[in-house]
């Protein structure tokens, strides 16, 4: 008897140890990340709380501030019914198109114009002008001119968005360090090389931040292009849910275009760090 309770009590002993050894290796771990959150989301989370409890307290107003549960709850069911995936696809399209065509114009256009001062004096007042003029102002010309289907429409999120992209590539090749030009040029490359391999890589990093903020640009446009003359989309579901009092629904809406703004430069950030390891500090 005395044998086996000197033998089951080691083993006892050394699961128990090793289970407390697990807990406190799972509780540092969960402490070093509440630790590397709470610094950078600790606000946001609170503030989040405090919408939640507000509402269900009534502190607010539940009916125009419904709690965040029920707002998550009408994303839930208005994506699992297929609701919103429709107007996603159309929002995503329209705003991804206008995109497209400004990163397509904006960084060459961009490119030739930092290189070439003659060029961006010439051009450069007439930009100014054109980027001072709220793209929202120039909406009803557009649908005069455009009609209000799907080119107007596009077209003035390409408008706001060029900009952006546009004056971020002349920056940045206006601010390669002229050292680096020269030497190349000692070494012989000649101006394709030069371009190549010392513009174009320098001016990387500030192309991507003028993307960045063309792609928030093309999001905030978005709900203003679909509030008018639209029968789909995300801000079409954002005005309707309003006009019909679907104030869970609204904001659930609203949530998802925060979301996809999110997403987009998540992306882009993404992409930055892949395409620029070069440019990143180092730890």
């Amino acid at each position: 008897m005395s044998y086996e309770i000197n033998q089951v009590l080691p083993r006892s002993f050394g699961r128990l140890k090793s289970s407390e050894t697990n807990i406190s290796t799972l509780a540092s771990h969960v402490r070093g990340v509440l630790a590397s959150l709470l610094p950078r989301y600790g606000l946001l989370i609170g503030f989040l709380v405090f919408w939640q409890v507000s509402s269900t307290r009534g502190w607010v107003n539940p009916a125009v501030f419904p709690p965040l549960n029920v707002i998550l709850s009408a994303l839930w069911t208005n994506l699992a019914n297929g609701a919103l995936l429709d107007d996603i696809a159309i929002s995503l399209q329209r705003s991804g198109t206008a995109f497209a065509f400004a990163v397509v114009i904006g960084i060459p256009l961009g490119l030739f114009m930092g290189q070439v001062r003659a060029v961006e004096q010439a051009l450069d007042p007439i930009l100014q002008l054109f980027r001072q003029t709220s793209a929202l102002a120039l909406y009803p010309v557009f649908i005069l001119l455009l009609g209000l289907g799907e080119t107007s429409k596009i077209f003035v999120i390409f408008w706001a968005t060029l900009f952006p992209v546009l004056l971020a590539t002349i920056s940045g090749v206006k601010e390669v360090d002229k050292k680096l030009i020269e030497m190349a040029r000692t070494y012989g490359a000649g101006p394709l090389t030069i371009f190549r391999r010392v513009i174009l890589p320098a001016s990387v990093p500030a192309i991507f931040v003028g993307l960045r903020l063309s792609a928030t640009t093309a999001l905030l446009l978005l709900i203003a292009a679909e509030m008018i003359g639209a029968n789909k989309g995300i801000g079409f579901q954002v005005m309707n849910a309003q006009y019909n009092f679907q104030i869970p629904l609204m904001f659930a809406a609203i949530l998802l275009l925060a979301f996809l703004g999110l997403a987009a430069n998540a992306l882009l950030v993404l992409l930055q760090r892949r395409l620029c390891r070069w440019s990143q500090p180092s730890r």
